[in-house]
């Protein structure tokens, strides 16, 4: 068998491997197939996510569902408002050991796990996201003047209320941006609510399979860093996030109008590598001008800033960025 043969074999291995995650996934979450997808692209990219949606629609069931399916150690944190940064990263507490000396003992927060989730992130104060957000961009916390890393691999998902507002402390910008997607909750289709009172209100009941291990996680992480796209794909993304910029010339007319700030390279840096994931996931290794149009809204809907005339006039992130994939589609042409 060539390389190239035994490489096109591995790719498929892992599609397949990771198409088993997402059945098991759907045996206990019901529909919410594009969040799904979201969320595993998320984590084969090795970025965090950003889940917006009102309350009781599953968003903390599915982050725990995945986590059992890929055995990896899952923790939950409930922010409040009198949470301190010391209750998630954890403190230096003074302990006698067996001869009576007293020594500090570092005992680790609920932060210290693979799979952490957030919920409503922004009713913690600004002092206790901060802490957060530097774990996830530093995979590391200093406790002490004492670095200790995170584990590997480490996932944050946060989740946010959109309409309860009052007592919160919403995320700044530069701080959304350290997300790699937004991904929107949306309500379930009949059909899917007749569906999750069938396997909930019953007597039945199934327990998660374990479909892969914490290893097979992290080398899908590095498989998916293979994936390979071609320059003029690169040139397409870059338009893409180019065409945020309310102050290019040739941005469109619809950017000029209605967003005061665009995406800057965290943006870029994040399209290509969740289009990489998504391409992994349907067992290719190129990523194809598909994968970048599918991914580009969860990248893209908290990384535009829009001003007042957009929210006076309804205008929303997704419609900008469908109007983005309209004007660039015409370089492809």
């Amino acid at each position: 068998m060539s390389v190239l043969e035994e490489k096109a074999r591995e790719f498929s291995q892992a599609a397949e491997l990771i198409l088993n995650v997402k059945e098991e996934v759907q045996t206990f979450i019901v529909g919410q197939e594009e969040v799904i997808d979201q969320v595993l692209w998320s984590m084969l990219a090795g970025g965090h996510v950003l889940l917006e949606g009102l309350p009781g629609l599953g968003k903390t069931m599915l982050v725990k569902t995945i986590s059992e399916c890929l055995d990896l150690k899952f923790s939950r944190i409930q922010f409040t408002p009198d949470i301190m940064p010391s209750d998630i990263t954890g403190t230096m507490l003074l302990q006698p050991d067996d001869k009576g000396k007293q020594s500090f003992i570092f005992h680790e927060g609920p932060l210290f796990a693979n799979m952490v989730l957030a919920d409503e992130i922004n009713r913690a104060t600004p002092k206790t996201q901060s802490a957060l957000l530097e774990a996830m961009g530093e995979k590391t916390v200093t406790i002490m003047g004492e670095t200790k890393e995170m584990a590997k691999p480490f996932f944050v998902l946060a989740t946010q209320n959109p309409i309860d507002m009052e007592g919160t402390y919403p995320l700044p910008e530069a701080q959304t941006d350290r997300f790699i997607c937004k991904v929107d909750v949306t309500y379930p289709t009949k059909a899917e609510l007749k569906e999750i009172v069938k396997r909930t209100t019953g007597t039945s009941g199934r327990s998660l399979e374990k479909v892969a291990r914490v290893q097979d996680v992290v080398f899908l992480q590095n498989l998916a860093k293979e994936i390979i796209i071609s320059e003029d794909l690169i040139e397409y993304a870059v338009d893409l996030i180019a065409y945020t910029h309310p102050g290019a010339t040739d941005a469109p007319e619809i950017v000029k109008q209605y967003v005061q700030y665009g995406s800057g390279p965290r943006g870029l840096q994040s399209l290509i590598s969740l289009a990489k994931a998504r391409a992994l996931c349907l067992g290719r290794y190129h990523v194809s001008i598909g994968d970048l149009k599918q991914t580009v809204k969860a990248v893209l809907r908290h990384r535009i800033i829009l001003n007042f005339e957009a929210e006076a006039n309804g205008m929303t992130a997704d419609i900008i960025i469908d109007r983005l994939i309209e004007e660039v589609g015409a370089l492809t042409k």
